[in-house]
């Protein structure tokens, strides 16, 4: 895997903040980062639980590396990410598109590197229905219900509200509300919005690829309704406040990880911890403009963090 490994050094150099120690502490929202150390923050995608075992060993090579004290922290929301980073409370974290996109807008963020997963530097985002549905086209969602996934996910939101708008389907003030929408809307996340198409809860699902198929193919009882590819996957960023020489050393760390830092507090490939990336390379924000374009499009702003942030506080 040394073609991942000089990916993960490109990437890393994107990055750059030292971590070390590799304890979990509370909710970033508050609070200074450690005389001695770094603080990485992980966004609030997963459970606290499921995320401290993910991160674990990434906490403990980079404590290691960079010679200081790691925190691996996690946030109530992406709000309070960019709240910290821009502080300079917090170093690094990682992030979704959107909300990196418009953490770097606001200057509370800079993106320093892209991650691979599945095989991929990008991948799909999909609005799928059932197989017994008697929708057929984008456009026989009006007076529909949608599921979709959290309101400031790229796949799982953003891009799906697209693909609807540019079918002629009026998205109203969605992914704020489904107020002025030909259709009803709820967010929650992948997972949960496609539950709840497979339980007969909604129409359809908007959701990244991944979480309507196993290895590649759909999963039974799902049809196809539209799809968008090409969306670059996740970054992660750093604060502006970071020195440049902290910046390229947690850089050139991360891309000389071995694969073992991806592998989960378990260390077994094969178990449920391991991260859902495998490698990265080096990103700027140029990297989404696609992903902005579209964020722009829909008349996402950065206000639209702090209401996020207040659903999920």
């Amino acid at each position: 895997r040394s073609t991942e490994h000089m990916r993960r050094r490109d990437l890393l150099k994107l990055s750059g903040t030292a971590v070390a120690g590799a304890t979990l502490t509370g909710c970033v929202g508050g609070g200074d980062a450690s005389e001695e150390g770094y603080t990485f923050v992980m966004s609030p995608s997963e459970p606290v639980e499921d995320m401290r075992a993910q991160y674990t060993p990434v906490g403990e090579y980079l404590t290691e590396e960079l010679g200081g004290d790691v925190e691996l922290q996690y946030a109530s929301s992406y709000s309070a990410i960019n709240r910290d980073l821009g502080s300079g409370n917090s170093q690094m974290a990682e992030m979704g598109p959107i909300a990196a996109a418009l953490g770097v807008s606001t200057g509370n963020a800079e993106v320093v590197l892209q991650r691979r997963g599945y095989g991929d530097w990008t991948y799909s985002s999909v609005i799928v229905t059932r197989e017994d549905s008697d929708i057929e086209s984008l456009e026989d969602l009006r007076g529909g219900e949608i599921a979709f996934a959290d309101m400031l996910s790229a796949s799982g939101s953003v891009y799906p509200l697209d693909m609807l708008r540019q079918a002629g389907v009026d998205v109203g003030n969605a992914p704020k509300t489904d107020s002025g929408a030909e259709f009803e809307a709820t967010w929650s996340g992948h997972t949960s919005a496609f539950r709840s198409l497979m339980e007969g809860q909604v129409d359809a699902a908007g959701v990244g690829l991944f979480a309507a198929t196993d290895d590649g193919e759909y999963k039974e009882g799902v049809r196809e309704v539209a799809r968008r590819d090409g969306l670059p996957r996740a970054p992660i960023v750093v604060s502006p406040e970071l020195d440049d020489t902290t910046k390229e050393d947690f850089v050139d760390a991360f891309v000389d990880a071995p694969e073992e830092i991806y592998h989960g507090e378990s260390g077994d490939p094969e178990e449920d911890d391991n991260l859902w990336f495998d490698a990265v390379r080096p990103a700027s924000i140029d990297t989404y403009e696609s992903t902005v374009d579209t964020a722009e499009s829909l008349g996402i702003e950065v206000g639209l963090l702090d209401e996020a942030a207040e659903e999920s506080d």
